[in-house]
């Protein structure tokens, strides 16, 4: 049998715990509406760029300055993005699969009539 001191320890304690867990729920929600909103965006400035492409403001800055990303100014000093060129920006330069690589190597080989079949 539980003291009351006992009761009201568990009683804070749990309710504690409760608090802890329906903070982090929020903040997830928060998090994922967030994103969602940006999703919906056609063009976002300059913090939303960061959070997007998950680059450090200090990193997405050097790519601006060196003109390596697209990017608009439209007054001169607020830096804005499209997401569909931040999109085209992240899928450069892909890497192909070694079974396309190998497929590759063997369409030349036939092509150039190197192997016999």
């Amino acid at each position: 049998m539980m003291t009351f001191a006992q009761k009201s320890f568990y009683q804070i304690f749990t309710s504690d715990i409760m608090d802890t867990i329906i903070l982090e729920k929020l903040d997830c929600i928060h998090k994922m509406l967030t994103e969602h909103n940006m999703l919906q965006k056609e063009v976002l400035n300059f913090n939303e760029a960061a959070i997007y492409l998950e680059l450090s403001h200090s990193h997405l800055y050097k790519l601006t300055s060196g003109n390596f990303i697209n990017h608009y100014k439209p007054n001169g000093k607020k830096i804005y993005f499209k997401r569909t060129e931040l999109d085209i920006w992240l899928l450069r330069n892909r890497q192909s699969s070694k079974d396309e690589i190998d497929q590759l190597a063997a369409d030349y080989l036939i092509k150039n009539r190197r192997v016999k079949l």
